[in-house]
């Protein structure tokens, strides 16, 4: 699964549970879905907060040579 996969899904459950008239079971394993899609994407961006600072740091580092 990828993060794009993951929000469509997030996206999904939120509609129906907002939407359609669930039972308690179905709500609750939905919302458990959810929470484990919700850190899925979570874990996703952080991985790629970290990686998108080690490219400017790396950009920034060239830069400042070029400048001296």
């Amino acid at each position: 699964m990828n993060y794009e996969e993951a929000i469509k899904e997030l996206e999904e459950i939120t509609n129906k549970l907002e939407n359609e008239k669930l039972s308690l079971s179905e709500s609750e394993k939905l919302f458990d879905r959810a929470v484990e899609l919700a850190k899925f994407c979570q874990k996703e961006l952080s991985k790629t907060s970290k990686k998108l600072f080690e490219i400017k740091k790396e950009f920034d580092k060239i830069v400042e040579e070029e400048i001296e």
